[in-house]
């Protein structure tokens, strides 16, 4: 099981530890990955990333299919991959209606439909197999629509990149899931609990077999937040708040994905509560209402001894890489106990 290293967007500021990120790259983790949501995006910070660095790889995760055309993220991803030695991935995701529609101001229509058509695009231009002409639901390439010239033009990329340069899917549900199965190289999930695999296993079988088989070395690499420390209550803190925050808050009421994976996951009680509170502005009381079990489920918190005992069920699981969300202690933690 490799270990890798997941960054969070900006808050008000913005700002980049590289110190950590060197300590873990001097650790041997496999790669660091960014983030964006309607702040800091993806993209710079990898770069700055890929700069400061020699060996470990560097990940989108995740950038965001409605902030940009499928296109100018192949040639990004090109770009990043051929300037960091090969050392780049793809993190792609759809995010959901409030940011896809309130932030980017795209129609958040039918996501699997778009990621289909966005990841085949994607491919097509890293291959170079021929000038890119694509006819889907959401992309006209070259555009034909009611306002075009009529001088568009089928064109091949200029700059030959990898064709197999890695894509990822970030996916909580099950379609979306089996869609990462079917057409990516690898699968990031968000709240992951390595005690229901047998339902993952489920949503990637079904991909695998619409693919034709499991591709050798997809990459199975839910995100987990470590906190290391003798007090197991205050470690789970800052999840319990993130998951307030996702479950209660991110996304609007009967449209939340990460509402549904606590509801998936059997807390269809809490997960109402939360929801109920959080969106009445009452966050203090949504974050004491997320149950220590679920916080248990989806994170690694507490002392080292703890989250050795704890590690042995993420890594009986199956998954081949864990990504990290934690500071340096945490990184370091698992460094040393990571089979």
């Amino acid at each position: 099981m490799k270990l890798a290293l997941t960054l969070s967007y900006s808050g008000a500021q913005m700002s980049l530890d590289m110190e950590r990120i060197l300590e873990v790259e001097r650790l041997g983790f496999d790669s660091v990955w960014s983030a964006e949501s309607y702040g800091s995006d993806a993209v710079t910070p990898a770069a700055w990333i890929a700069a400061r660095t020699t060996r470990i790889h560097v990940g989108t995760g995740i950038m965001q299919l409605a902030g940009r055309s499928p296109a100018a993220t192949a040639m990004t991803a090109m770009t990043l991959d051929a300037l960091s030695g090969g050392r780049f991935r793809l993190g792609l995701g759809v995010s959901g209606p409030q940011v896809v529609e309130g932030w980017h101001g795209q129609p958040f229509g039918k996501p699997l439909a778009r990621t289909r058509e966005y990841v085949e695009i994607v491919r097509r231009v890293f291959r170079r197999e021929k000038p890119l002409e694509f006819r889907g639901e959401y992309y006209q390439i070259p555009y034909t629509g009611p306002e075009a010239t009529g001088l568009g033009k089928p064109l091949k990329s200029i700059l030959h990149g990898r064709p197999d340069l890695p894509i990822y899917l970030a996916a909580v549900g099950p379609r979306n899931t089996a869609l990462a199965a079917e057409i990516a190289d690898g699968w990031i999930p968000t709240f992951f609990s390595p005690r229901r695999i047998a339902m993952f296993r489920e949503w990637l079988d079904a991909g695998f077999r619409a693919r034709g088989g499991a591709p050798a070395g997809f990459d199975i690499m839910p995100m987990v937040a470590v906190v290391v420390g003798d007090d197991v209550a205050a470690c789970r803190q800052p999840v319990r708040a993130k998951l307030a925050l996702y479950v209660g808050g991110m996304g609007a009421r009967g449209r939340n994905f990460y509402n549904d994976v606590a509801r998936r996951y059997g807390y269809e009680e809490a997960a109402k509560t939360i929801q109920d509170l959080y969106l009445a502005g009452r966050r203090a009381e949504a974050e004491a209402a997320v149950p220590d079990a679920l916080v248990d489920e989806v994170a690694l918190c507490g002392p080292r001894e703890r989250i050795r005992e704890r590690l042995a069920e993420w890594t009986r699981s199956g998954i081949t890489t864990l990504l990290i969300a934690g500071d340096r202690l945490a990184a370091r933690t698992m460094a040393e106990l990571a089979p």
